[in-house]
């Protein structure tokens, strides 16, 4: 198995793309450890540990850096190492610019960026003490390419991809990559509610016609997860089918 005993913390694996990533990584071998504000996550897990496969849930604010340090230290103290660290939690708070709130901007900014930052705070001093690690990030092609009533979103996602590049030459020497990956349309709960037209739109402006699936994105991590993807680093790998702004 291609992550036969590895320790990965996957942020918002309760549902959607962490969901996915969580049954596979677990499927792979890993002890998967699920952070997430939903209680669903534990549902997630449960479900994994039934398969015969090695997953647990921790309640986890990932905008609270005392709590996602403490649960950083439990996951050490329980099973010796953190070697893996997807940071795929995010939010949307769309709204034109002209419209968006100070509250819409904020609560953004705290998830998605603030967020990455804590978790990789609280993590990256073990991955250092155990001269390996592999970190992931979660970009998207609107970090990319800018999209209508994103601001927020937006300014979140390139920001990751920045945090990515400093990370990766920060980390590197430790045996720490540090990658990001940029989604394209991904059928998630959240756009499970957007009308049929509007999704069929949106996939016929993908090269390969269609909208990409939370596995999709899920085999991407895997793969900047592997200890074979050593040399690459920095990178910002988009799984968007081809599509362009």
């Amino acid at each position: 198995m291609k992550l036969n005993n590895r320790v990965a913390i996957i942020t918002g694996g309760a549902r959607g793309i962490g969901k996915a990533t969580a049954e596979l990584f677990a499927q792979e071998g890993a002890q998967v450890v699920i952070w997430d504000l939903l209680e669903t996550g534990a549902d997630a897990a449960q479900a994994i540990a039934t398969s015969g496969k090695a997953a647990e849930f921790m309640k986890v604010n990932s905008t609270d850096y005392a709590a996602v340090q403490a649960a950083a230290k439990a996951v050490k103290d329980k099973y010796g190492k953190i070697d893996i660290l997807i940071n795929n939690a995010g939010i949307t708070r769309d709204s034109s610019f002209l419209k968006m709130t100070h509250e819409q901007w904020d609560q953004v900014l705290d998830v998605n960026m603030t967020g990455v930052f804590n978790c990789t705070k609280a993590v990256a001093p073990f991955m250092v003490e155990g001269q390996y690690g592999r970190i992931v990030n979660t970009s998207s092609i609107v970090g990319l390419y800018g999209n209508f009533g994103q601001t927020n979103y937006v300014a979140t996602k390139s920001a990751v991809i920045g945090m990515t590049k400093v990370w990766a030459r920060e980390l590197g020497k430790y045996g720490i990559t540090s990658n990001a990956v940029a989604p394209g349309f991904i059928k998630t709960d959240m756009t499970a509610a957007l009308p049929t037209e509007m999704l069929e739109g949106a996939a016929a402006k993908v090269p390969v016609r269609r909208l990409g699936e939370p596995i999709d994105i899920a085999q991407a991590y895997l793969f900047l997860a592997l200890e074979e993807s050593s040399f690459i680093n920095g990178a910002t790998l988009s799984v968007d089918g081809g599509a362009v702004s």
